[in-house]
């Protein structure tokens, strides 16, 4: 199996992507849903970090630190950073935003690598569906010090527009923010991953394309 069958197959294996008939936070009808919370033990958050760091190592991507947004972010940046380390011997910081600043102790509203003018930072997250998260970020990251952004990566890129734009949420964050959006694999993955037998889920191939026509951009 190729690198991306692989990421495929473990996130059927982790019940984080399953197939059905979903009614997104959109309100669309979805043959597909993807849920990060199911990934629940310490052998699937390391090998979730060596997909995210191969990703990284693949797109050719440096940086000093690893950010991830409260609170699911938060352990994926722990994973991803980890496994640089492990799997790359490439040693960058982590940090995560906190929701709610602490007036305590050291304070301040980010835990763990502590920012400062001209770190290159990526943004690890889940999966992109919006652009919220990264919209809530930019300001906090760019208020802590002069930072630059050198990317987002995330798990799955839908490649769906959003409700008020004819673009993905990846192609929006690129064109608002200059943000570029790196994910370990995309929805026609998915596709041909089922269509390869690499997952169950021939019964859905025909609502899945459906979908992308109804709903998909290209790029």
């Amino acid at each position: 199996m190729t690198g991306k069958e692989n990421f495929v197959k473990f996130m059927t294996e982790c019940g984080v992507l399953t197939f059905g008939d979903f009614t997104l936070k959109s309100g669309r009808k979805a043959p597909y849903f993807i849920n990060t919370g199911n990934y629940r033990t310490g052998a699937q958050l390391a090998r979730l970090g060596g997909f995210y760091a191969e990703c990284i190592k693949e797109n050719g991507l440096n940086a000093d630190v690893l950010f991830g947004p409260a609170y699911k972010g938060i352990p994926l940046a722990v994973c991803a950073s980890t496994a640089l380390y492990n799997d790359h011997g490439i040693d960058v910081g982590y940090c995560f935003d906190r929701k709610e600043l602490k007036d305590h102790g050291e304070g301040g509203g980010f835990v763990g690598r502590q920012l400062k003018d001209g770190d290159k930072v990526i943004i690890i997250e889940d999966v992109m569906t919006s652009g919220k998260a990264l919209r809530e970020v930019l300001p906090k990251l760019k208020e802590a010090a002069n930072v630059e952004i050198v990317g987002m990566v995330i798990t799955v890129d839908r490649m769906e527009k959003a409700l008020d734009s004819d673009l993905s949420a990846v192609q929006s964050a690129a064109r608002d923010f200059g943000v570029n959006v790196y994910s370990i694999v995309t929805i026609n993955d998915i596709i041909s991953a089922i269509e390869n037998g690499v997952v169950e889920g021939k019964e859905y191939l025909d609502a899945m394309k459906k979908y992308r026509e109804d709903y998909g951009v290209e790029y």
